[in-house]
């Protein structure tokens, strides 16, 4: 398959919907579909017609404050396919508690933790019977799993109908199951720059998993790409002196010390579920991990590697970072020591290669 996400849905998809007296209702739906064979069978224009009838929902309103204001968040998480055949899903009940989160923070009514690691969960294992979800493959061993397949899930809040500024009150959340690949082009410099564009400003929401926050990280993405260059690197609002973060996922710094170091958490860092794990395994490996500021300055000058956390991004290491014209290379411009080991102890731990000793990953 294509690296990266597609908008090839899997036929069982996940709605809920806040009731008046604070209950949600649910509704597991099966959406059109052929079996996967059939389905890969089909000339182009047939597939993405019967892709397109699985993305509609007729009754969830166009004109709302989700797609008029962006008032919505979301999650995204993955099921892994193990070599006995299985599936499990990494860390749900933390994406379950962000979720939370997020919708506290919209002043949403709060869509329960353990509604959603049950949903998540069940979505998977329904679309599974169906024959939609990968294989594993023992090839994928050779690159540590880089290139391996994945299921995608993206559970997100969908508003209801409005269109005057206001609060969402009986908003749905509805979650859909996609493949997935590696996010990140491979074959592409893993080359990243800073940017003089705030990603998020104290007081604001840039700790929320929230539709609007991804809109200037998108932009300045596109652009950077655009310039050859896999990552935009954002800092602080008010100095432009911090890292904050990457334009789609955390950042950590190796530095000469022996330190690893990422930005704290605050109301302008998305507390990254990937970047929680890569704290923990890297201090399982006795490295010193520090969550602190850290300057532009240091980074370029103390920095021997730097990779990015994500969902998506897994653990992805940046070759260089540029700053005003001044380019630093990291280590020898691959990926170093740390990274690599971080990167595939993860995967290794998701894909059921490695033991799972902190019991990250739930069974489906």
């Amino acid at each position: 398959m294509a690296g990266g996400f597609t908008l090839s849905m899997y036929p069982w998809v996940y709605l809920a919907q806040s009731q008046p007296d604070g209950s949600w209702s649910e509704e597991y739906r099966e959406q059109p579909h052929m079996t996967p064979a059939e389905e890969a069978a089909l000339p182009a224009e047939e597939r993405e017609e019967l892709l397109a009838q699985r993305n509609s929902f007729p009754d969830l309103p166009l004109v709302n404050y989700t797609t008029q204001y962006g008032m919505g968040c979301f999650e995204g998480l993955k099921a892994f396919p193990q070599p006995n055949g299985k599936l499990k899903i990494f860390r749900p009940d933390e994406n379950g508690k962000r979720m939370a989160r997020s919708m506290k923070g919209l002043m949403m009514p709060v869509y329960p933790e353990s509604m959603f690691v049950d949903s998540v969960r069940e979505v998977v294992r329904l679309n599974k019977e169906l024959g939609f979800a990968p294989k594993y493959d023992a090839s994928w061993e050779k690159d540590g799993f880089v290139t391996a397949e994945a299921v995608y899930i993206r559970p997100f809040s969908f508003s209801e109908p409005g269109i005057g500024l206001n609060l969402s009150v009986r908003p749905w959340v509805v979650t859909v199951t996609t493949p997935v690949g590696s996010y990140f082009d491979l074959d592409a410099p893993s080359k990243a720059i800073t940017t003089s564009c705030v990603r998020a400003t104290h007081g604001g929401t840039g700790w929320i998993k929230c539709d609007a926050n991804y809109v200037i990280p998108t932009l300045e993405k596109k652009r950077v790409q655009a310039e050859g260059y896999m990552e935009a690197v954002f800092l602080d609002a008010r100095e432009q002196l911090y890292i904050e973060e990457g334009s789609s996922c955390n950042i950590f710094f190796y530095l000469k010390s022996g330190k690893l170091v990422t930005p704290e958490l605050g109301d302008t860092i998305l507390p990254g579920i990937n970047r929680a794990s890569a704290i923990e395994l890297a201090q399982d490996f006795g490295v010193d991990v520090e969550e602190r500021p850290i300057t532009i300055d240091e980074a370029m000058s103390e920095g021997t590697e730097c990779f990015v956390t994500g969902t998506a991004a897994g653990v992805t290491y940046l070759e260089s970072l540029e700053h005003k014209g001044t380019t630093r290379v990291f280590g020898d411009g691959t990926i170093g020591e740390l990274t690599r080991k971080l990167l595939y102890t993860l995967k290794g731990i998701q894909y059921g290669a490695e033991p799972d000793k902190h019991g990250w990953m739930l069974k489906v």
